[in-house]
């Protein structure tokens, strides 16, 4: 396997352990006003909820003394009113198994739980974490997307990241430090199948459009974002942040949607190779942007969070550029939020925007590979 095959799955439990650390939760005390996520751009006001799913169909892949496949999912959604009680970012024991301090339980969010759903089915979106990462990392994506009409289901896979259920257990990452990425990705195919399944049929409070699903994901989650655009028909367009492939391409040629969305991909230290050769197989609509400033961390909420928490001090120097190159924490949200919804809005919407067709003024950091 190549370095930067490795940038894909290993960097991101690497960059996990480095801020865990072994440290207390002491180590990071939360600044003395609890910061708030990045505004959503959008009107809507936004609900959440968690949703407990299980799978009875199968037998969990990674610990099959476990019984059926259980997941974790929130759905974030456009809001007719705000409920009375405030979404917070994580637990705090959720918060201390992720990043090793408590301190992220103070993070406010941008919406309330349990709010009523405005009418009308939304088109959804499915966003899938980097491997060793939580769903709740992508949190400042999901509140853009609903902010702007969408429903949005942000999925973790038990056992490849620490995982809170219902009454607080948290299931460990099992297979964090010897992962099989081929059988990674095959299976969280099935776990995005059988989130559809359940989002796709009345029961969540919540209704979306089963004509118009994409499919989003960091990383890993990335790979298997496409990996499912190109064998779950109810897939029609698919975002990789950052994720190599790992699997080998299908015999017949991607005809749908694909937002190839890298960092340093673009005549700097990460090798092209493995994209290069999984685009031929793209016969659709496909972008490759690149932000050759960022880092493999850009498009999640890591970099906002370092810049807060001083999590920045517990990730080993020869690490730093790769997580997080040289852009801003700042820009690295509004950056992701912009060309991810100019994506599902093209796609999903039949809005076109500029900023998928040519390089943007007000994004300078974004580069168009060919």
């Amino acid at each position: 396997m190549s370095r930067h095959s490795l940038r894909s799955v290993a960097a991101c439990f690497a960059l996990l352990s480095a801020l865990l650390g072994g440290m207390p939760s002491a180590a990071a005390a939360p600044p003395p006003t609890a910061p708030v996520l990045p505004s959503p751009t959008g009107k809507q006001l936004i609900g959440t909820k968690s949703l407990h799913l299980v799978d009875t169909t199968r037998t969990d892949p990674w610990k099959p003394e476990a019984g059926h496949r259980q997941l974790m999912a929130s759905l974030w959604y456009p809001a007719l009113r705000p409920s009375a009680r405030p979404a917070p970012y994580a637990s705090a024991a959720l918060s201390t198994a992720v990043f090793g301090t408590d301190a992220l339980a103070a993070i406010r969010t941008h919406a309330t739980v349990n709010a009523p759903a405005a009418p009308g089915a939304r088109p959804l979106v499915v966003l899938s974490p980097g491997f060793g990462m939580s769903r709740l990392t992508l949190t400042t994506l999901a509140e853009e997307l609903a902010g702007r009409g969408y429903a949005v289901a942000t999925l973790d896979h038990t056992y490849e990241a620490a995982v809170e259920f219902p009454g607080g257990r948290i299931e460990p990452c099992l297979i964090c430090e010897h992962p099989d990425t081929g059988r990674v990705v095959r299976n969280r195919v099935k776990d995005i199948g059988f989130l559809l399944d359940r989002l796709t049929r009345p029961g969540t409070g919540v209704p979306v459009d089963a004509s118009r699903i994409a499919v989003a994901g960091h990383s890993i989650g990335g790979a298997s974002a496409v990996e499912a655009l190109g064998t779950d028909p109810r897939v029609d367009a698919a975002v990789n942040m950052d994720g190599d492939f790992f699997t080998a391409a299908p015999a017949r040629a991607l005809n749908r949607p694909v937002l190839l969305f890298g960092a340093q991909r673009s005549g700097g230290p990460v090798p092209n190779a493995n994209w290069n050769e999984r685009r031929r197989h793209f016969s659709g609509w496909q972008r490759w942007l690149d932000v050759p400033t960022g880092g493999h961390m850009t498009f999640t909420d890591v970099p906002w969070i370092s810049g807060r928490f001083d999590l920045g001090g517990r990730i080993p120097a020869d690490q730093r550029g790769q997580a997080f190159g040289t852009l801003p924490g700042d820009r690295a949200t509004p950056i992701t939020r912009a060309y991810v919804t100019a994506f599902m809005d093209r796609h999903l919407r039949g809005r076109p925007s500029p900023l998928l067709d040519r390089p943007s003024a007000a994004y300078p950091e974004v580069r168009f590979v060919k």
